[in-house]
């Protein structure tokens, strides 16, 4: 997919899929080249943007931008502003079945050249089929046929400011009323002990 601006999506739509649900129904269909409707996700390059540069090239979905991109060295996570650099992190993606579909890796933006740079707050969550370390001779073959581009290099990556994303803050939200009154409890306070 190239431009997802042209995509018609129902009224309503928010995009706020599942580790399962990106391997499943998005990744393992771009590497089987297998159509997928609406096709909402992107193929970008990661080291032609940043982070911040995602908006109306990605798909989004809340605070977060999804695309497909081709994994790369570490060394090619290198943008025009900063680099990706992994956090050690490793995750296995299990199917509700406890099957393993998959790897899902961690990385955080640096400003500036590596390794002098400056930690922002942007991770990416990089997602890798399972069949990405051994694909099946007869699908190998169907590719290059059809493409020389080879598919079991995609994986698609979720990016996100960590500061963002409501899910991580554990704080309870106040609302405008709750506020009020707890600013009058702080004067009635006040007031009781200018008093005695």
């Amino acid at each position: 997919m190239g431009d997802n601006n042209n995509v018609k999506l129902p009224p309503g739509f928010w995009f706020c899929p599942s580790d399962e649900e990106l391997i499943v129904h998005f990744l393992h269909r771009k590497i089987s080249l297998l159509p997928c409707h609406p096709d909402v996700i992107p193929d970008l390059h990661l080291h032609h943007y940043d982070p911040w540069d995602l908006d109306g090239k990605a798909m989004t979905g809340g605070n977060k931008w999804y695309f497909y991109s081709r994994r790369t060295h570490e060394t090619s996570r290198i943008t025009n502003n900063g680099y990706w650099k992994p956090l050690g992190v490793d995750e296995t993606i299990l199917s509700t079945s406890n099957h393993n579909l998959g790897m899902k890796k961690y990385y955080t933006f640096y400003m500036g050249q590596p390794p002098q740079g400056h930690k922002t707050n942007w991770l990416m969550q990089e997602y890798s089929h399972i069949s990405n370390s051994s694909p099946s001779p007869s699908s190998s073959r169907r590719r290059r046929s059809q493409s020389k581009t080879d598919y079991s290099k995609w994986v698609i990556c979720r990016v996100y400011e960590s500061n963002c994303d409501s899910d991580e803050n554990d704080d309870p939200e106040l609302s405008c009323l709750d506020e009020v009154f707890l600013s009058l409890d702080d004067l009635d306070d006040d007031e009781i002990s200018l008093i005695n």
